[in-house]
């Protein structure tokens, strides 16, 4: 017991090393752009759920809110933000102030299990201290942080420890990962959300042998919660998991809102019903997040099946981007969706539009293209 009081005491002693190292780093960057030394929690407002459940509110004078912003899930080089936060720190603050620049309100961070988990029962003291850091950041910056967790999306990178645990065990050290990273989060109003895991899925009637599963450019972005139903309903280990991942969150933070990002499987399947917004699993959610790309010539099916969500909760389509249609028949989608819709998230890789009209390639001009529309179409400038 000695021992891990001791051990304890020396992470505590390194993230407040590294937090006053960070806020400095912050008011300095503050100073330097001319942004005045305000606390947090003048300029920004924390973002809650309406009295009636409908849609997102902010601040003591619950002002309707709209998210518009971007998945900040990778550089144009593939890394991840773990991969070069430590060392190239003033890279992330030159993409946060591009973000603004964008009309965003809201940048979706991944975070890596294997980054924050030393071992099942130990935290990385320094890559939670960066956290905080960026928390720091994203006050400064007036962007929102949708917290996106338990990622694993380098294969080579998940430890091996962590494939062997069982599910149980697995889940334990998911539970240990959000209840320190809510731990961090918990003080501040820039955090707009615990994200539980991006897309998660279950087995089917025959047990699984990967966790990982949808690899695509190299990286895993879909995860099984489980790999044996064991007799159990998906329904069964869905309500199960999200209970234990939200009640780790509620052990630390109260405030801050608690969802999924899931895949629209009513878009492919039609008729398909939401298991993780399913009466029993997603009664413990605060908010619907759901990933779309709709496909060309098929903007009505794409807002039949996005109406699937539409359980009386407020709905943010946390993925977005013009990679099966057109830029016009994206934006007619969010124009249609926007009578229920509460926010919208796209991507930014850390480029400017200007470094991507410098390269000539199609994909290059595409992004440029898309990127210069979605700063004008923002609809945070509509409520001006």
């Amino acid at each position: 017991m000695r021992q891990c009081l001791v051990c304890t005491a020396r992470v505590l002693m390194l993230r407040s090393a590294v937090v006053a190292s960070a806020m400095a780093s912050v008011v300095a960057t503050a100073a330097a752009q001319g942004i005045e030394a305000d606390s947090a929690d003048e300029l920004m407002g924390r973002i809650s759920c309406s009295s009636d459940q409908t849609h997102f509110v902010s601040g003591p004078e619950s002002r309707r809110i709209t998210l518009w912003g971007v998945n900040y899930d990778r550089n144009e080089a593939g890394r991840l933000l773990e991969d070069y936060w430590h060392d190239e720190w003033q890279e992330v603050v030159s993409d946060f102030a591009e973000i603004r620049a964008l009309n965003a309100n809201v940048v979706r961070i991944h975070l890596q299990l294997g980054r924050f988990m030393n071992a099942p029962d130990a935290v990385n003291a320094e890559n939670l201290g960066k956290l905080e850091e960026l928390i720091a950041l994203a006050e400064r910056s007036h962007l929102y942080l949708d917290l996106t967790g338990l990622g694993c999306y380098h294969k080579q990178d998940v430890p091996d420890w962590y494939n062997e645990l069982s599910e149980q065990d697995r889940w334990a050290v998911q539970a240990r990962f959000w209840r320190a990273v809510a731990e961090v989060g918990k003080g501040s109003p820039a955090v707009f959300c615990y994200d539980l895991m991006n897309e998660p899925i279950l087995p089917g009637k025959k047990p699984a042998t990967e966790w990982l599963t949808g690899e695509l450019g190299g990286k895993h972005f879909v995860q099984r919660i489980s790999l044996d139903l064991a007799g159990r309903t998906r329904e069964d280990v869905a309500a199960a998991w999200v209970s234990q991942m939200t009640e780790a969150i509620r052990s630390v933070d109260q405030e801050h809102l608690i969802t999924v990002g899931v895949i629209p499987w009513a878009l492919t399947f039609k008729g398909a019903k939401p298991l993780f917004y399913s009466e029993r699993v997603g009664s413990q959610l605060d908010f619907v997040s759901v990933h779309f790309y709709p496909r060309a010539g098929e903007v009505q099916e794409a807002l039949d099946a996005f109406r699937v969500y539409d359980i009386g909760k407020p709905i943010v389509v946390e993925e977005m981007f013009p990679l099966k249609c057109s830029i016009p028949e994206l934006q007619q989608w969010i124009d249609e969706s926007s009578d229920v819709c509460d926010g919208w998230i796209s991507f930014y890789w850390g480029r400017t539009v200007q470094q991507y009209r410098s390269d000539e390639s199609l994909r290059s001009a595409i992004v440029a293209q898309w990127l210069e529309h979605f700063q004008k179409n923002s609809p945070l400038l509509r409520d001006q």
